[in-house]
Protein backbone atom coordinates (compact mmCIF):
# COMPACT_ATOMS: atom_id res chain seq x y z
CA UNK A 1 0.00 0.00 0.00
CA UNK A 2 1.46 3.74 -0.95
CA UNK A 3 2.15 5.53 2.22
CA UNK A 4 -0.21 8.89 3.02
CA UNK A 5 3.01 11.24 2.39
CA UNK A 6 3.95 9.82 -1.13
CA UNK A 7 0.26 10.25 -2.45
CA UNK A 8 0.68 13.62 -1.53
CA UNK A 9 3.64 14.09 -3.27
CA UNK A 10 2.50 12.64 -6.23
CA UNK A 11 -0.40 14.55 -5.96
CA UNK A 12 1.89 18.20 -5.87
CA UNK A 13 3.81 16.36 -8.90
CA UNK A 14 0.76 16.72 -10.83
CA UNK A 15 -0.11 19.74 -9.93
CA UNK A 16 3.13 21.35 -10.60
CA UNK A 17 2.59 19.70 -14.12
CA UNK A 18 0.72 22.15 -15.20
CA UNK A 19 3.17 24.46 -14.57
CA UNK A 20 4.99 22.36 -16.50
CA UNK A 21 2.39 23.01 -19.50
CA UNK A 22 2.62 26.64 -18.91
CA UNK A 23 6.39 26.61 -19.43
CA UNK A 24 6.16 24.88 -22.86
CA UNK A 25 3.58 27.24 -24.22
CA UNK A 26 5.65 30.19 -23.28
CA UNK A 27 8.96 28.50 -24.92
CA UNK A 28 6.74 27.41 -27.99
CA UNK A 29 4.92 30.51 -28.76
CA UNK A 30 7.06 32.75 -26.53
CA UNK A 31 3.96 34.50 -24.79
CA UNK A 32 2.21 32.92 -21.95
CA UNK A 33 -1.22 31.72 -22.08
CA UNK A 34 -1.50 30.03 -18.79
CA UNK A 35 0.31 31.56 -16.28
CA UNK A 36 -2.20 32.20 -14.15
CA UNK A 37 -3.78 29.12 -13.88
CA UNK A 38 -1.04 27.55 -13.76
CA UNK A 39 0.02 29.54 -10.92
CA UNK A 40 -2.43 28.91 -8.86
CA UNK A 41 -1.90 25.24 -9.35
CA UNK A 42 1.67 25.67 -8.61
CA UNK A 43 0.46 26.95 -5.40
CA UNK A 44 -1.28 24.76 -4.53
CA UNK A 45 0.65 22.39 -5.18
CA UNK A 46 3.60 23.22 -2.97
CA UNK A 47 0.47 23.11 -0.01
CA UNK A 48 0.26 19.43 -0.90
CA UNK A 49 4.00 19.19 -0.70
CA UNK A 50 4.32 20.74 2.53
CA UNK A 51 1.42 18.38 3.72
CA UNK A 52 3.73 15.43 2.64
CA UNK A 53 6.92 16.61 4.06
CA UNK A 54 5.39 16.82 7.51
CA UNK A 55 3.39 13.46 7.22
CA UNK A 56 6.70 11.85 6.58
CA UNK A 57 8.08 13.66 9.16
CA UNK A 58 5.69 12.65 11.52
CA UNK A 59 5.74 9.01 10.77
CA UNK A 60 9.30 8.42 10.43
CA UNK A 61 10.19 10.75 13.82
CA UNK A 62 12.87 12.95 12.74
CA UNK A 63 13.37 15.72 9.77
CA UNK A 64 13.08 14.39 6.64
CA UNK A 65 16.03 15.61 4.94
CA UNK A 66 18.16 11.90 5.11
CA UNK A 67 18.87 9.78 1.77
CA UNK A 68 18.36 11.11 -1.89
CA UNK A 69 14.83 11.08 -2.15
CA UNK A 70 14.13 12.54 0.81
CA UNK A 71 16.85 15.69 -0.06
CA UNK A 72 14.93 15.45 -3.48
CA UNK A 73 11.44 16.16 -2.71
CA UNK A 74 12.93 18.72 0.49
CA UNK A 75 14.56 20.88 -2.39
CA UNK A 76 12.01 20.97 -4.25
CA UNK A 77 9.33 22.20 -2.09
CA UNK A 78 12.56 25.23 -1.20
CA UNK A 79 12.42 26.23 -4.37
CA UNK A 80 8.78 26.02 -5.07
CA UNK A 81 7.99 28.25 -2.11
CA UNK A 82 11.08 30.26 -2.75
CA UNK A 83 9.71 31.02 -6.33
CA UNK A 84 6.09 31.72 -4.79
CA UNK A 85 7.91 34.30 -2.15
CA UNK A 86 9.90 35.91 -5.18
CA UNK A 87 7.00 36.61 -7.05
CA UNK A 88 4.80 37.94 -4.88
CA UNK A 89 7.55 40.00 -3.94
CA UNK A 90 9.08 41.14 -7.08
CA UNK A 91 6.35 39.85 -9.17
CA UNK A 92 9.23 38.19 -11.63
CA UNK A 93 6.96 35.81 -13.93
CA UNK A 94 9.89 35.27 -16.33
CA UNK A 95 11.45 33.15 -13.80
CA UNK A 96 8.68 30.78 -13.88
CA UNK A 97 10.00 29.08 -17.33
CA UNK A 98 13.22 28.00 -15.47
CA UNK A 99 11.45 27.36 -11.70
CA UNK A 100 8.19 25.09 -13.34
CA UNK A 101 9.98 22.13 -14.90
CA UNK A 102 12.38 22.33 -12.41
CA UNK A 103 9.91 21.94 -8.96
CA UNK A 104 7.96 19.33 -11.35
CA UNK A 105 10.95 17.13 -12.53
CA UNK A 106 12.46 17.26 -9.07
CA UNK A 107 9.07 16.23 -7.02
CA UNK A 108 8.17 13.55 -9.77
CA UNK A 109 11.71 11.63 -8.88
CA UNK A 110 11.05 12.15 -5.18
CA UNK A 111 7.74 10.35 -5.49
CA UNK A 112 9.05 7.17 -7.50
CA UNK A 113 11.45 6.83 -4.13
CA UNK A 114 8.89 5.84 -1.92
CA UNK A 115 6.19 3.58 -1.51
CA UNK A 116 5.19 -0.09 -3.34
CA UNK A 117 8.20 -1.29 -5.77
CA UNK A 118 6.34 -2.83 -9.40
CA UNK A 119 7.34 -6.63 -9.30
CA UNK A 120 6.71 -6.32 -12.99
CA UNK A 121 5.17 -4.85 -16.47
CA UNK A 122 2.19 -5.79 -16.96
CA UNK A 123 3.56 -7.83 -20.64
CA UNK A 124 6.44 -7.46 -22.62
CA UNK A 125 4.91 -5.22 -24.97
CA UNK A 126 3.84 -2.73 -22.40
CA UNK A 127 7.19 -2.50 -21.49
CA UNK A 128 9.04 -2.53 -24.90
CA UNK A 129 6.39 -0.01 -26.14
CA UNK A 130 7.50 2.41 -23.32
CA UNK A 131 11.16 2.18 -23.48
CA UNK A 132 10.78 2.83 -27.74
CA UNK A 133 8.50 5.75 -26.45
CA UNK A 134 11.52 7.15 -24.64
CA UNK A 135 14.48 6.40 -27.23
CA UNK A 136 12.01 7.73 -30.01
CA UNK A 137 11.59 11.29 -27.80
CA UNK A 138 15.21 11.47 -26.86
CA UNK A 139 16.72 11.16 -30.54
CA UNK A 140 14.06 13.96 -31.18
CA UNK A 141 14.92 15.91 -29.05
CA UNK A 142 18.62 15.10 -30.11
CA UNK A 143 17.81 15.71 -33.78
CA UNK A 144 16.19 19.43 -32.70
CA UNK A 145 19.27 20.25 -30.74
CA UNK A 146 21.68 19.12 -33.71
CA UNK A 147 19.55 21.63 -36.18
CA UNK A 148 20.16 24.16 -33.06
CA UNK A 149 23.64 23.89 -32.99
CA UNK A 150 24.04 23.90 -36.77
CA UNK A 151 22.01 27.05 -37.19
CA UNK A 152 24.07 28.74 -34.12
CA UNK A 153 27.78 27.48 -35.80
CA UNK A 154 26.14 29.43 -39.28
CA UNK A 155 25.27 32.55 -37.09
CA UNK A 156 28.92 32.68 -35.39
CA UNK A 157 30.53 32.40 -38.93
CA UNK A 158 28.27 34.89 -40.45
CA UNK A 159 28.59 37.27 -37.69
CA UNK A 160 32.46 37.25 -38.13
CA UNK A 161 32.15 37.72 -42.35
CA UNK A 162 30.63 40.52 -41.10
CA UNK A 163 32.91 41.70 -39.06
CA UNK A 164 35.29 41.20 -41.72
CA UNK A 165 36.46 44.79 -43.49
CA UNK A 166 35.75 42.20 -47.02
CA UNK A 167 34.12 39.46 -46.03
CA UNK A 168 34.52 36.02 -48.19
CA UNK A 169 32.48 35.05 -50.79
CA UNK A 170 31.04 31.85 -49.37
CA UNK A 171 29.33 34.24 -46.55
CA UNK A 172 26.98 35.49 -49.05
CA UNK A 173 25.34 32.74 -49.14
CA UNK A 174 25.15 32.07 -45.33
CA UNK A 175 20.88 32.96 -44.19
CA UNK A 176 20.58 36.00 -42.49
CA UNK A 177 21.49 36.39 -39.00
CA UNK A 178 18.02 37.17 -38.10
CA UNK A 179 17.02 33.94 -39.96
CA UNK A 180 19.47 32.15 -38.49
CA UNK A 181 18.63 33.04 -34.50
CA UNK A 182 15.06 32.64 -35.47
CA UNK A 183 15.77 28.75 -36.39
CA UNK A 184 18.03 28.95 -33.31
CA UNK A 185 14.70 29.81 -30.73
CA UNK A 186 12.52 27.25 -32.58
CA UNK A 187 14.45 24.39 -32.57
CA UNK A 188 15.72 24.60 -29.18
CA UNK A 189 12.39 25.19 -28.06
CA UNK A 190 11.12 21.81 -29.72
CA UNK A 191 13.91 19.95 -28.55
CA UNK A 192 13.71 20.76 -24.63
CA UNK A 193 10.09 19.58 -24.69
CA UNK A 194 11.26 16.20 -26.64
CA UNK A 195 13.73 16.44 -23.94
CA UNK A 196 11.51 16.72 -21.10
CA UNK A 197 9.08 14.25 -22.15
CA UNK A 198 11.86 11.55 -23.20
CA UNK A 199 13.29 12.65 -18.81
CA UNK A 200 9.18 11.78 -17.53
CA UNK A 201 8.89 8.67 -19.96
CA UNK A 202 12.13 7.32 -18.99
CA UNK A 203 11.94 7.96 -15.41
CA UNK A 204 9.05 6.25 -15.16
CA UNK A 205 10.14 3.41 -17.14
CA UNK A 206 13.11 3.02 -14.99
CA UNK A 207 11.21 3.16 -11.62
CA UNK A 208 9.18 -0.01 -12.84
CA UNK A 209 12.16 -1.58 -14.54
CA UNK A 210 14.81 -0.95 -11.49
CA UNK A 211 12.81 -0.23 -8.74
CA UNK A 212 14.11 2.78 -6.15
CA UNK A 213 17.94 2.01 -7.59
CA UNK A 214 17.27 3.69 -11.01
CA UNK A 215 18.55 6.76 -9.77
CA UNK A 216 22.01 5.08 -9.40
CA UNK A 217 22.34 4.28 -12.78
CA UNK A 218 25.11 6.28 -14.25
CA UNK A 219 22.85 7.35 -17.83
CA UNK A 220 20.18 8.18 -15.46
CA UNK A 221 22.45 10.89 -13.42
CA UNK A 222 23.73 12.23 -17.21
CA UNK A 223 20.51 12.16 -19.00
CA UNK A 224 19.06 14.86 -15.73
CA UNK A 225 22.79 16.95 -15.64
CA UNK A 226 22.27 17.28 -19.71
CA UNK A 227 18.48 18.25 -19.14
CA UNK A 228 19.09 20.71 -16.42
CA UNK A 229 21.88 22.78 -19.36
CA UNK A 230 19.07 22.38 -21.52
CA UNK A 231 16.70 23.96 -19.27
CA UNK A 232 19.33 26.75 -18.53
CA UNK A 233 20.45 27.58 -21.50
CA UNK A 234 16.43 27.93 -22.56
CA UNK A 235 15.83 29.94 -19.26
CA UNK A 236 18.89 32.32 -20.75
CA UNK A 237 17.76 32.90 -23.71
CA UNK A 238 13.67 32.95 -23.29
CA UNK A 239 14.00 34.94 -19.82
CA UNK A 240 17.48 36.70 -19.83
CA UNK A 241 17.21 38.01 -23.39
CA UNK A 242 20.72 36.18 -24.39
CA UNK A 243 20.69 35.86 -28.54
CA UNK A 244 23.29 36.24 -30.83
CA UNK A 245 26.97 34.86 -29.95
CA UNK A 246 25.84 33.84 -26.56
CA UNK A 247 22.52 31.72 -27.12
CA UNK A 248 25.22 30.13 -30.44
CA UNK A 249 28.02 28.87 -28.19
CA UNK A 250 25.20 27.96 -25.32
CA UNK A 251 23.66 25.47 -28.13
CA UNK A 252 26.73 24.46 -28.92
CA UNK A 253 27.71 23.71 -25.57
CA UNK A 254 24.61 21.70 -24.57
CA UNK A 255 24.74 19.52 -28.07
CA UNK A 256 28.40 18.57 -26.70
CA UNK A 257 26.52 17.19 -23.59
CA UNK A 258 23.67 15.89 -25.50
CA UNK A 259 26.56 13.73 -27.09
CA UNK A 260 27.72 12.55 -24.32
CA UNK A 261 24.45 11.54 -23.24
CA UNK A 262 23.79 9.72 -26.59
CA UNK A 263 26.97 7.41 -25.63
CA UNK A 264 25.60 6.49 -22.06
CA UNK A 265 22.13 5.51 -23.74
CA UNK A 266 24.00 3.52 -26.60
CA UNK A 267 22.85 0.07 -24.89
CA UNK A 268 19.30 1.53 -24.29
CA UNK A 269 18.38 -0.51 -27.33
CA UNK A 270 19.59 -4.26 -25.79
CA UNK A 271 16.97 -3.47 -23.14
CA UNK A 272 14.22 -4.19 -25.61
CA UNK A 273 15.98 -7.87 -26.34
CA UNK A 274 16.01 -8.94 -22.81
Amino acid sequence: MVEMNIIWLRVAAGLYSLGLLDSIFTIIRRRAQLFRFALGAFSLGVIFHLVSIVEQGIAIGRFPASGFYESMSLCAFLIAALFLFIFWRYRLESLSVFIFPLAFVMALVASLGGGPVPNTWASQTVRNAWLITHVVLVLLGYAALLFTAVAAVLYLLQERELKRKKPRSFSHRLPPLGTLDELITKFMGVGFVLITLAIVVGSMWAFVELGTRWIADPKIGISFATWGIYLAMVFLRISAGWRGRKAAILAITALGCCALTWVAHAQLPNALMR
